[in-house]
């Protein structure tokens, strides 16, 4: 147990793109295939159950995270609220699996798929490898995240619009001022938007503060304008078939 759950791990470090890297990658791969595929034309009960199922997996890992912490006494207010991209959407992810609200599924598909792709496929793990805790909360969490928001567009039939578009930019601008505030406040680094992180990550190919994060709000806005682009395509693509309809009848 103390292996698996003690601070100090001698199992480590985790190594990127290793085969316990790649078992992680592809098996979220194939759960999300076979969500999709075994709930598509599935009862509403069967999916509710899978959703539910979904959904404690994101809260009971989220909060195994929280005791981790405190019991290795690393739990502060200035790391642990769930402040960051990702730690807010596993419980916003939690609460639009179980109640079905679509007003969060738009930040969940839009920004949440790529926050979390980022961690996947770049996890700070550091010493933590295989079978260590940390190692499966990262990969449960990051992983479920892309689930929801997959499941939610493929087998529940939820969109984004050019609605939810602006409004995934305007929200998100504004919590990220307040989560500014609050890091200033209480000497917090969340989002990132404070400083660049203490450890190595993708930040330090960036500029220095506070010029890198005007560069993630650019790759953002990319990212949401490639998860929005296929369905902007559809939408005029349809658009494009009544009116050629309407001109072959008048």
């Amino acid at each position: 147990m103390e292996t698996f759950f003690g601070l100090e791990f001698s199992g480590g470090p985790f190594v990127l793109f290793s085969i316990q890297h790649w078992v992680a990658i592809i098996g979220i791969i194939a759960t999300g295939i076979w969500m999709v595929i075994s709930q598509k034309k599935a009862s509403e009960s069967s999916r509710k159950v899978v959703r539910y199922f979904l959904a404690g997996i994101l809260i009971v890992n989220e909060s195994l995270w929280h005791i981790w912490n405190l019991t290795t006494g690393q739990w502060t207010i200035q790391t642990m609220l769930p402040l960051h991209l990702c730690s807010a959407l596993v419980w916003a992810c939690a609460y639009m699996l179980i109640t079905k609200d679509e007003r969060i599924y738009p930040f969940a598909y839009l920004i949440g798929i790529a926050g979390a792709l980022q961690a996947i496929l770049t996890p700070d793990l550091g010493q933590y490898a295989f079978p260590h805790f940390r190692y499966f909360q990262v990969f449960l969490s990051h992983g479920a995240i892309i689930l929801s928001a997959v499941y939610m567009t493929l087998v529940e039939g939820c969109r984004p619009t050019i609605k939810s578009v602006k409004q995934v930019a305007i929200y998100g601008n504004l919590y990220l001022v307040c989560v500014f505030i609050l890091n200033q406040i209480i000497g917090s680094n969340y989002l990132f938007i404070a400083h660049k992180p203490e450890t190595a990550s993708l930040l330090d190919v960036l500029p220095p503060w506070p010029y890198y994060i005007l560069i993630i709000e650019l790759l953002a806005a990319v990212f949401i304008f490639l998860f929005y682009a296929p369905f902007m395509i559809k939408d005029w693509l349809v658009k494009r078939k009544t009116v050629l309809s309407t001109s072959v009848e008048g």
